[in-house]
């Protein structure tokens, strides 16, 4: 069947007179890459399915929490039991006592925590704690590592180590976003510059320990040692936001593989099986400042949710369970960045390939990729080509060159064959437009 999108493009303009743009979250409307974004009629497995009838191999995984792939039957098979016992109670259940201490084994740093309802909530929450407890109202960022896009952390970089934080929205006072301190990724000189200007004053060092938002970037050897040293210094809790890296570069996220500890932890995606959920969480005495038990306020109504507990539970029951789950997964996404690899490789393409656990990224760029500035400076264009490519063969990526992509339990050595053999094709037309526009 010949790749058409006429059904999605009519959804498409009835959406943006109904929803600003079309879409409930920005990057959703492939406005970045042009064209019309497939509407998704139903998931199975590793693959999603629009309503024009395209299949296609999925490596979004809905943003990540799809680790086990879509619709996987036992969790599917325990949301219907818990369908049925009601949607929403308001009230205390054993289900998120169950997985909470679910994960503060997973991630021991977590000795308490506290369920919300997105990444969003949990820093922005997390913040609020950590201002409390120090006392202090200034924050560090890092330029690229996006934590949500609450006032506080919707700050881009400026050009220096010290800039103070300029508003990256309309509707964010400068008031605000002015305690918040950007520095490059990746840069330990910037934030030991910064820490001897501003460290009596910063409240908490927040960063994504393996970034995904700037296309997937890893820290250099020693890097977070580094941080976990500054912090330490100056009595600033340091907390790292695994809303993505949690679970998916290891069980025990990336603080298990790199082996620094935190003082608190963002978390969500996986640990909702797909449903929408945040939390929070970190050393007791700190934790414990969070009310009932302490003065600092947080609060919401669906919070620890009991379908999104039960997903969760059954998501991070199998990853536990399921024997070498993530050696096997973390070597077919290796095969599959290998294969990738080899492909642009045959067209002289020198592309930056990252992979941190199930997760993978590439970038359409000659030189490394450390940080933000050296992120932007990959090839836009050549990967707007590239990612329809794939789209028109069933490979579904995200429509953004500063995405990380994810593996899943679900997919199969045919999937990624499936894959590589594309790339392939897709490079093919990435080496074409470079000759067309002389490149």
């Amino acid at each position: 069947m010949a790749f058409k999108l006429d059904k999605s493009a009519a959804a498409f303009a009835e959406a943006k007179q109904y929803i600003p743009g079309g879409v409930n979250s920005p990057v959703r409307s492939f406005r970045g890459v042009g064209g019309t974004p497939p509407f998704i009629a139903k998931a199975a497995g590793s693959r999603i399915y629009d309503i024009d009838g395209n299949s296609y191999i999925d490596y979004v995984g809905s943003w990540g929490p799809m680790i086990l792939g879509h619709a996987h039957p036992e969790v599917t098979s325990e949301l219907r039991e818990a369908l049925e016992r009601g949607t929403s109670y308001g009230a205390p259940t054993l289900l998120e006592t169950e997985l909470a201490r679910l994960i503060t084994e997973a991630v021991p740093s977590m000795e308490l925590v506290r369920f919300v309802n997105s990444g969003t909530e949990a820093t922005m929450s997390v913040l609020r704690l950590a201002r409390a407890y120090t006392k202090r109202s200034k924050i560090v960022k890092f330029a690229g590592c996006y934590h949500g896009h609450h006032d506080s952390l919707l700050v881009k970089a400026g050009s220096g180590a010290l800039t103070l934080g300029v508003p990256d929205s309309p509707g964010v006072p400068e008031s605000i976003a002015g305690n918040t301190l950007t520095v490059e990724y990746n840069d330990v000189k910037g934030l030991t510059q910064v820490f001897e200007q501003h460290g009596e004053d910063i409240a908490a060092v927040i960063i994504e320990p393996v970034p995904g938002n700037m296309g997937l970037v890893l820290p250099r050897s020693g890097y977070l040692d580094k941080v976990r040293e500054i912090t330490e210094g100056y009595g600033t809790l340091l907390i790292f936001d695994e809303v993505m890296s949690g679970f998916r570069v290891a069980y025990g996220g990336a603080q298990e593989v790199y082996n620094i500890t935190p003082d608190l932890t963002c978390l969500g995606k996986v640990i909702g099986g797909g449903l929408p959920v945040g939390a929070y969480g970190g050393r007791r005495d700190i934790m414990e400042q969070i009310a009932p038990a302490g003065p600092v306020y947080q609060a919401g109504t669906l919070s620890g949710n009991p379908l999104a507990m039960t997903a969760g539970l059954a998501t991070l029951r199998l990853l536990s369970e399921t024997a070498d789950f993530y050696e096997k997964l973390i070597t077919m996404t290796a095969a599959l960045c290998a294969g990738v690899q080899a492909q642009a490789e045959s067209y002289g393409f020198k592309f930056q390939f990252h992979q941190a656990g199930t997760m993978f990224g590439l970038f359409f760029s000659e030189k490394p990729v450390y940080d933000y500035e050296s992120a932007k400076k990959s090839d836009i264009a050549a990967f707007n080509v590239f990612f329809h490519a794939m789209l028109e063969q069933g490979v579904y990526l995200a429509p953004s060159q500063f995405e990380a992509a994810f593996m899943s339990g679900a997919h199969t050595h045919t999937d990624i064959g499936a894959t590589i053999a594309a790339s392939g094709n897709a490079f093919a037309k990435v080496a074409e437009y470079y000759r067309q526009n002389k490149r």
